[in-house]
């Protein structure tokens, strides 16, 4: 939803509000996409957010993502429950668990997989976390891919006054995580206790903040879990929380230009677009090792301009 004339003066630090709802991508797992938006493609470099789970699999049961591909982005996967492995052309295999990091930097093109475990499936347990894609400036769009594994001890952590606070990449608070961007942005994991206030800095031009356990009370407004805010350039307000919650605060500065998704692509160009489907599709990608499995390219429409 967006803001009229009347609401715009009554918050005027609340841009759009953005109600995200569920859906099941596999048996019994379901995420919520809170970017893109029709309301908004992007907030900073942030051009994709889905929460996964919370959910509970069964002993032999598990998340089953086949190897796909990426372009002109970087996924950034954070988990607040269980473990998920990952494997990329690369050769790269690794677990990551809560609090950990996983940045892969896809570049001119990568693909990967995320599967549950071995150990992790044969005993069953929750999934629960964060995927975000953050998009590339354009000098950037053809690096080469990477892959880099943050373990929790490097991830700057803030508590205080019912506060706690991961920072999972940039600078927020005084403070900047070890994970290597390629633009100004923050990207934080905020916990606040019953009664707790945390005032939110105006230093980064696009800002907004994912709910997904809890209430939280900011510019005059009552918000609940599933529930994407993006705040006004330059407005200063501060958090409350009603009840305990938990939450991303997450933005940075705008891109250097629009952005072109089909699929899993992100591109400043269109034919770049039809480049990296045509490899998909000639299977040029680098195989993901001891995959056998992968995601065809889909039949969608034109690719879609953000913003």
């Amino acid at each position: 939803m967006s803001w009229d004339a009347d609401e715009t003066r009554r918050h005027p630090a609340l841009e759009t509000l953005i109600v995200t709802r569920t859906r099941e991508i596999s048996d019994g797992f379901d995420v919520r996409r809170a970017l893109p938006s029709m309301h908004r493609r992007m907030v900073g470099p942030f051009i994709f957010l889905d929460q996964m789970g919370p959910a509970v699999f069964q002993g032999g049961k598990g998340l089953d993502v086949r190897p796909h591909p990426h372009i002109g982005l970087a996924t950034v996967t954070y988990l607040l429950q269980g473990e998920v492995l990952h494997r990329d052309g690369l050769g790269t295999v690794q677990s990551i668990r809560p609090g950990e990091v996983n940045w892969m930097t896809a570049g001119r093109g990568i693909a990967h997989s995320e599967r549950t475990g071995p150990e992790s499936r044969a005993s069953g347990g929750p999934l629960f976390g964060l995927q975000a894609w953050v998009a590339l400036p354009k000098q950037h769009e053809e690096t080469a891919p990477s892959f880099v594994h943050h373990e929790a001890h490097t991830i700057p952590f803030l508590e205080g006054e019912g506060v706690r606070m991961h920072l999972i990449a940039g600078s927020l608070h005084g403070k900047r995580s070890p994970v290597k961007t390629f633009s100004e942005m923050f990207y934080a994991d905020v916990a606040l206790q019953a009664g707790a206030r945390l005032p939110l800095p105006a230093g980064h031009e696009e800002r907004a903040l994912y709910l997904f356990e809890g209430t939280l009370e900011a510019d005059g407004m009552v918000f609940g879990p599933g529930e994407l805010l993006v705040f006004r350039p330059g407005a200063e307000l501060v958090l409350k929380a009603p009840q305990a919650a938990r939450m991303v605060l997450l933005g940075g500065e705008p891109m250097d230009g629009p952005r072109y998704i089909y699929w899993n692509f992100v591109s400043s160009s269109k034919e770049r677009l039809e480049v990296a489907k045509a490899d998909w599709r000639e299977g040029r990608f680098a195989p993901v090792p001891q995959e056998t499995e992968f995601i065809p390219l889909p039949d969608e429409p034109t690719p879609v301009r953000y913003p």
